[in-house]
């Protein structure tokens, strides 16, 4: 099969097409033919080693998994002989978890793992791109409480997790004011943000917020200082060491909650996701799709910063085609 892979951290070229076996499923697993992924901020900070500790987890020296991906939407091809879930032929999407390899044309998953039936009202593509904004920005506001009638800053709210925040935020009843830049307002305005300010023209001041949610780790600490309510939720969705430190001293002598770290993915989760997608109360945002080919063009796209939502990767055209 083909499988986009890696041998060494470094930039988008290191991302090539190649020839790998086809995996044969374990009886508690199943075999899905995917038709689409996506490509997200972890992939390429995974793939860079950014930050350096990466490394610890994944290889000091280099990748220890040399397939990327951790999203998918496909056909389950075919299922082991204690799968109970699944079947042949089944329509399914979900996220891989750490032992990635959704940039390939096959996969084997548990059947116990974070899969469900796709969305009947969304393409592969579009599902794809559901698993990761979604389950990232569900668990920071579950560990945040998030109450009806409470005020929520969404600073990144344009990208894949923020686009997911704003909609999930709305359905918990709280008020959304979302941040990003002047091209993204009307988008972020259509998803339901309350109110949207234009980081390039104006600063966040003016309001006491229970709650702030960065999902881009680029918020300045003193609008955190000037709008959060004393014990008031920090949500540092993607921090870095000076934002880690600047987060943690606040809660000791500010009162806030921090909440950081990695979003634990559930089964229930994806199955409440696909719920609220059939219902129309949850839908995906796509900025763009690549080839399985142009991987490496959809990464350093990714890398830029300024993706609205989220970009899809196509593996198998002509069923996404079908799809459509």
């Amino acid at each position: 099969m083909k499988a986009v892979v890696y041998t060494k951290y470094g930039p988008p070229e290191v991302l090539h097409l190649k020839e790998v076996d086809k995996p044969i499923p374990k009886d508690n697993e199943i075999l899905v033919k995917i038709v689409a992924t996506a490509v997200n901020a972890a992939d390429w900070r995974l793939r860079k080693a950014d930050p350096a500790a990466v490394k610890l987890f994944f290889g000091l020296t280099r990748p220890k998994k040399s397939i990327l991906g951790g999203v998918l939407a496909g056909i389950v091809e075919s299922v082991g002989s204690e799968v109970m879930r699944f079947k042949a032929g089944d329509q399914v999407f979900g996220s891989t978890g750490m032992s990635l390899g959704a940039y390939a044309e096959y996969i084997c998953l548990s059947e116990k793992g974070i899969i469900a039936l796709k969305p009947q009202n969304l393409s592969y593509v579009e599902a794809a791109t559901v698993p990761f904004g979604g389950h990232t920005a569900m668990h920071f506001l579950r560990k945040a409480n998030i109450q009806n009638r409470q005020k929520i800053l969404i600073y990144g709210a344009s990208g894949a997790v923020g686009t997911a925040a704003i909609q999930l935020a709305k359905l918990y009843g709280a008020e959304v004011t979302g941040v990003c830049s002047t091209a993204n307002i009307e988008m972020v305005k259509s998803l339901g943000a309350d109110k949207v300010i234009d980081y390039t023209k104006e600063e966040i001041d003016g309001e006491n917020y229970d709650v702030i949610f960065d999902t881009v780790g680029k918020i300045p600490y003193e609008a955190v200082k000037k709008t959060l309510k004393k014990k008031g939720t920090w949500i540092l969705g993607a921090a870095g060491v000076t934002q880690m430190v600047q987060g943690y001293w606040s809660g000791m002598t500010r009162g806030y909650k921090i909440f950081s770290g990695l979003a634990l993915e559930k089964e229930d989760d994806i199955k409440f996701l696909k719920d609220l997608i059939e219902k129309g109360k949850y839908k995906a945002v796509i900025d763009k799709c690549y080839p399985m080919e142009q991987l490496s063009v959809a990464h350093s796209y990714v890398e830029k910063g300024h993706k609205k939502g989220n970009v899809g990767v196509v593996i198998d055209e002509a069923l996404e085609t079908i799809y459509n």
